[in-house]
């Protein structure tokens, strides 16, 4: 019987295709958004989530806590110093590795050909640390770091941008007004948002420190390795005490630095990304019950139209959840088609909008997704189908025939 129903209702949607395709659109487009919005969301929470794991579990990163809402904060000169890594070097047995990093931005020339890259100011442990290798050549010793040495590594887009030879070691490049001889090139990362993460160069901590001067610090982080995972939390509870100490932050007085490890950081991501996808649902939720709405109201009349239908059905002995079942599934049917459809749809144009953006990541569809559209879409149609069907089952049979 279920069956049957199942055929019948298929029948009916194939007899007025226009109609039902019409029917069916609020659910479409809404499954579609969803399924739209949640595979480029899902894709770009993916791609953080390898970057981040492909640092390890034993990262931890310190930045400033700049708040100007908090009254802790308000006049004091809030920065992280060089210093303030390497005490906690020294006094947190549980740190194996450290590597300031100061970000800025400038003009690098080679004879008639210029580029304005990140620069990047790091320490001799940045590729530990960090997880970013040399790919040719070699890194920044220690001895680069203590004599200041005007060395310097390159991201590949910086060969292709200022025309350097294959083999560009042992090339001199002007950095703003300092020339710096390569002496490596660095693996490759690609894109990201339009922003070639290629484009980089790299010089040594205490070099950035001796050119850009004391106020350049203000902008830089402090990037850590633990020895373990397991002494990832040890290992933020006495940092927390060295910094504030370093700091004089008395009792009572909050943090103006931030720690963050890796699990807090995926954590806080998928927070966000989790946001963002309940609050377009929200709002995609209203076109789904406008797509409800259509199918009720395309039942009623469907109800009407086969008056006659109903009557020969319970004339030859239908029963009335016969009938109920009928138009149900013939409701259920409408919506699970349109679902279907809009979950196709929404993968197809997620995967044309991150393919649309240059560097973005790959649109990914959880099976979730997919199963919460799908069923949604079917409860859409259960709940809208319900009346129609019981208006159907209730038709009077003597009366039904007669109808005209």
């Amino acid at each position: 019987m279920l069956y049957e129903n199942f055929r019948i209702a298929l029948r009916s949607i194939l007899t007025n295709k226009m109609r039902s395709f019409l029917t069916t659109l609020g659910i479409i487009i809404g499954v579609a958004a969803v399924i739209a919005v949640v595979s480029i969301v899902q894709g770009l929470n993916f791609w953080i989530s390898d970057q981040l794991q492909g640092v390890g579990a034993t990262y931890i990163l310190v930045v400033p806590n700049n708040d100007p809402n908090n009254p802790d904060h308000v006049g004091r000169d809030i920065r992280l110093t060089y210093e303030d890594g390497q005490a906690i070097l020294e006094r947190v047995p549980e740190i194996a590795a450290f590597s300031p990093i100061l970000f800025t931005r400038e003009r690098v020339r080679l004879r008639d050909r210029s580029a304005t890259p990140l620069v990047l100011g790091v320490g001799a442990a940045y590729q530990e640390v960090a997880n970013h290798w040399v790919e040719k050549g070699r890194f920044f010793s220690d001895l680069d770091q203590r004599s200041r040495t005007r060395v310097c590594l390159v991201g590949q887009k910086i060969i292709a941008d200022l025309g350097l030879p294959e083999d560009p070691l042992g090339v001199d490049l002007l950095v703003g007004r300092a020339t710096f001889t390569i002496i490596g090139i660095m693996e490759k990362m690609g894109e990201f948002l339009g922003q070639n993460r290629d484009e980089l160069i790299m010089i040594p901590f205490s070099t950035a420190r001796e050119i850009y001067g004391e106020e350049a610090m203000r902008q830089i982080r402090l990037d850590f390795k633990a020895r373990s995972p397991e002494d990832v939390d040890r290992a933020k509870e006495l940092m927390t005490a060295v910094l504030r100490d370093r700091h004089g932050l008395r009792k009572g007085v909050s943090n103006d630095f931030e720690i963050l490890l890796q699990e807090e950081i995926l954590k806080a991501t998928s927070k966000i990304f989790g946001a963002i996808t309940k609050v377009v649902g929200a709002v995609v939720g209203i076109a789904l019950l406008v797509g409800g709405i259509g199918i009720m109201n395309i039942m009623l009349v469907s109800v009407t139209e086969r008056t006659r239908e109903i009557g020969v059905r319970k004339a030859v002995g239908a029963r009335r959840t016969d009938v109920l079942m009928q138009f149900l599934i013939e409701a259920v049917t409408l919506s699970a088609l349109g679902g279907t459809i809009g979950i196709f749809l929404g993968w197809g144009l997620g995967s044309l909008g991150a393919a649309a953006i240059p560097g973005f990541p790959s649109a990914h569809v959880p099976v979730w997704a997919v199963f919460l559209a799908f069923g949604f879409a079917s409860l859409v149609g259960v709940l809208f189908g319900v009346y129609p069907a019981g208006k159907a089952a209730r038709l009077d049979p003597i009366e039904s025939l007669r109808y005209e």
